[in-house]
């Protein structure tokens, strides 16, 4: 399926660069996000908290993404991609280091919160800009790419959890951990930033200069019955992704009866193999198209899930696997679809973007009033029935016609 373009506007060294730059700034996301991620269990053993307080906690997160994703699209048009990452960078890194003062110092979970409100903020802007430079570049490029891009950030993701694992076991401070991670990203986010798209270039991509084509107002597409079922398919999958980022380590210290670290480790495994889905689903892609490789791949996320809830030890591992797999998919191809019309892809994805998290609203406390109820394993049975919902709206993200 390859990318219709315009005329380039970079030479092909300068694009390939754009490209890498984008690969840096998505794995940076993916080691922000899960270097809280990675010490959630420790978090809500330090606090003393039950299932439910530590779901109502992480839903700060997901009010924080919420209230910046809306405007997102507009703050990129106004500022473009790069300004808008840097705020976003600094709200996340500042946020991250917030949760370290109040897990560690304060006992605070109300700080907390705050710390993880920031996060989200900061999280919801770069996420969307990112995406938007990712698409740019992708139609410049002639070929599909994002799904690679995604996978950068759970590469990202796989190496803060396994460092996460290795700060656990060794009982490392999180605000430690969390500081020496803020150190070390900061200047490689300014390095790869460096290398993105002017905005005339930005421009050009969508097909037209911002004088000759007046942008379409994001909240036009909250109209528009394709672009909300895709968001609907981006949500199931931000579900059934966010879902095993927050519960899957907790449903196995507590479930399965491992230990902390061992607990991390299956989070690390079920992010390597969602990297995996995503490095391999752009051929898979390519050549039978959106619609079966998505079915494929949610009917395994929903087999990975049950394998973990009920499967026996180490069979609970080889779920988190095919869970991940299961996983990999639905958000970045909602990303494409939602940007299949070059003109109008900054408007469509900050609904599709804004619908996906959504689900990071909802998933935490519906976990943790699961968890209180039925224990955190059995309340991932949740995964199963979201699946199922979103089969049926999985056509709405196919190819327009022509597109080969």
């Amino acid at each position: 399926m390859t990318q219709q373009t315009s005329a380039p506007t970079l030479s092909q060294p300068r694009l390939l660069a754009a490209r890498n730059g984008v690969f840096v700034v998505f794995a940076l996301a993916g080691t922000t996000f899960a270097t809280f991620a990675s010490r959630i269990a420790d978090t809500k053993a330090a606090l003393g908290l039950s299932a439910g307080d530590l779901g109502l906690t992480l839903l700060a997160t997901s009010a924080g993404s919420l209230t910046a994703l809306p405007s997102a699209g507009r703050v990129a048009d106004r500022v473009g991609a790069v300004r808008t990452i840097q705020l976003g960078m600094t709200l996340a890194f500042s946020g991250v280091l917030v949760v370290g003062v109040a897990v560690d110092v304060l006992r605070a979970r109300l700080l907390v919160g705050v710390g993880l409100f920031l996060v989200g903020m900061g999280v919801g802007l770069w996420d969307v800009a990112m995406n938007l430079e990712g698409a740019a570049v992708e139609r410049l490029l002639g070929r599909t790419v994002m799904p690679r891009f995604h996978a950068a950030f759970s590469g990202g993701t796989v190496l803060a959890a396994l460092v996460g694992a290795a700060m656990s076991w060794g009982r490392v401070p999180l605000l430690v951990h969390f500081g020496a991670a803020v150190v070390i990203s900061v200047p490689l986010g300014l390095w790869g930033l460096r290398a993105f798209m002017a905005r005339e270039a930005e421009a050009g991509a969508e097909g037209g200069s911002e004088d000759a084509a007046p942008r379409v107002a994001p909240r036009s597409a909250w109209l528009e019955p394709r672009t909300l079922m895709i968001g609907l398919v981006v949500l199931a999958a931000a579900f059934t992704e966010g879902t095993a980022n927050d519960w899957v380590a907790v449903g196995f210290v507590e479930g399965h009866g491992v230990p902390p670290w061992a607990g991390v480790l299956a989070f690390a495994s079920f992010l390597s193999f969602m990297t995996v889905g995503r490095l391999a689903g752009t051929r898979l892609l390519d050549r039978y198209g959106r619609v079966p490789v998505l079915r494929a791949t949610f009917a395994l996320a929903a087999v990975g899930s049950l394998l973990v809830i009920f499967g026996p030890m180490p069979l609970a591992y080889v779920g988190t696997a095919v869970w991940g797999v299961g996983a990999s998919l639905g958000f970045p191809v909602g990303m494409s679809a939602s940007a299949d019309e070059p003109a109008r892809a900054a408007a469509r994805m900050s609904v599709v973007a804004t619908l996906g998290y959504t689900a990071f609203i909802a998933g935490p406390p519906l976990l943790g009033f699961l968890g209180d109820h039925f224990t955190v394993l059995r309340a991932l049975l949740a995964v199963t029935v979201v699946v199922g919902l979103a089969m049926l709206v999985i056509p709405a993200t196919r190819e327009p016609a022509g597109r080969s």
